[in-house]
């Protein structure tokens, strides 16, 4: 049986959900569990996280998973809904949505649901400089006016450009931007109205600017979100491990040329092992020839780092196992990424980020 798989550990989300909760006390949480909660599966990931205020999802769809696997607490629509049925629906669920231009304002006060309807509590989003979605300076108050006059609670919010790097100047803009337009509109239409400004990133970097919510996503995964600091600087600890089991082992002769484009070529007799893994399970194709995965030995439960060898094929990969110290069995497990390599790691070979490689990862590996 072939044997890529994909293991989540509840312990770690609940983990790095108190290292968020630690970071910032007085701020309710809204977790994001969008992508399949980040490629973990969100029915996996769900009962960890019992202690956020709510979940942020990007599609309706995702919202109905998350209630029909027994979520009872708020539901935030972070790109709000894409129709007057969608926002029907929205109200029928009992989900929180972002508001970000003029149709979907125009649903909302058009559809005004009851009174005690979750869905009165809307996130009213500015465009502080990320400049996808939002409205603008004078827009955002006159739909904060209408939305307030017809009932609605509030939260003003916003998306940071360059969270992971502290020093972008862009960022104080935001910040003060944010902060101005909060003050007006509580001074101006409701104290009662609320912020939230922080992602990951921002939750990290800008301890002073937490407001009412927070919004982490990366970091619940055991991910880091800034450029500066390794998830284990920030005490994050990897929720899921991407796994397989060696298939084959041979030697390549010196001289001789492994996989797809003869990328590499041994300098001597070299023991060689198969994996049962490629980018058919999401695993990248691209990737540096520092990369490197953690053979497990059995017996011992050692774990030695082997790099790849040769170019990641759609089903299989070639690791070299001269640097281990042991004879390694077949069958004997592969770590892709986890605890060693990190998912940051292996991002950083492929010239991407760890966002995107859990996110893209594919329906083949079974989950355990």
């Amino acid at each position: 049986m072939r044997t890529a798989t994909i293991t989540i550990n509840p312990a770690a989300l609940t983990h790095n959900l108190n290292q968020v909760k630690k970071r910032a006390p007085n701020a309710k949480v809204l977790a994001m569990v969008k992508a399949n909660a980040y490629g973990h599966g969100v029915a996996a990931v769900l009962p960890a996280l019992q202690q956020a205020d709510g979940v942020g999802v990007a599609t309706f769809a995702e919202a109905m998973e998350a209630r029909q696997l027994g979520w009872d607490k708020a539901i935030g629509l972070v790109e709000g809904v894409f129709s007057a049925k969608e926002w029907q629906q929205a109200i029928d669920n009992a989900c929180s949505c972002v508001i970000h231009h003029a149709p979907q304002l125009d649903w909302a006060l058009e559809n005004v649901p009851a009174a005690d309807s979750p869905a009165r509590q809307v996130w009213l989003k500015y465009n502080t400089g990320m400049n996808r979605l939002g409205f603008n300076e004078k827009t955002v108050v006159e739909a904060a006016q209408r939305l307030h006059d017809a009932g609605y609670q509030l939260i003003l919010t916003t998306h940071f450009a360059n969270a992971d790097n502290r020093d972008h100047p862009l960022n104080a803009i935001q910040i003060q931007r944010f902060s101005e337009m909060l003050s007006y509109l509580q001074q101006q239409i409701s104290p009662a109205i609320e912020g939230s400004l922080c992602n990951s990133a921002g939750i990290v970097n800008f301890s002073d600017n937490h407001f009412d919510w927070i919004r982490p996503g990366i970091m619940l995964y055991g991910s880091s979100p800034v450029i500066d600091q390794s998830a284990n600087d920030l005490n994050l600890q990897p929720a899921m491990e991407f796994s397989a089991h060696i298939m084959a082992k041979q030697v390549v002769n010196a001289g001789d040329a492994i996989g797809y484009g003869s990328r590499w070529t041994a300098q001597q007799d070299t023991m060689t092992a198969l994996v049962s893994i490629g980018y058919g399970d999401g695993y990248p194709r691209v990737i540096s020839d520092d990369a490197y995965v953690c053979i497990i030995d059995a017996e011992t439960d050692t774990s030695y780092p082997c790099p790849i060898r040769g170019r990641v094929a759609m089903d299989m990969i070639v690791i070299d196992l001269s640097a281990a110290p042991v004879d390694i069995a077949l069958d004997s497990k592969v770590v892709l990424w986890g605890a060693m390599p990190h998912v940051d790691e292996v991002a950083s070979h492929a010239g991407t980020i760890g966002y995107e490689l859990l996110c893209r990862l594919s329906a083949r590996p079974k989950r355990a």
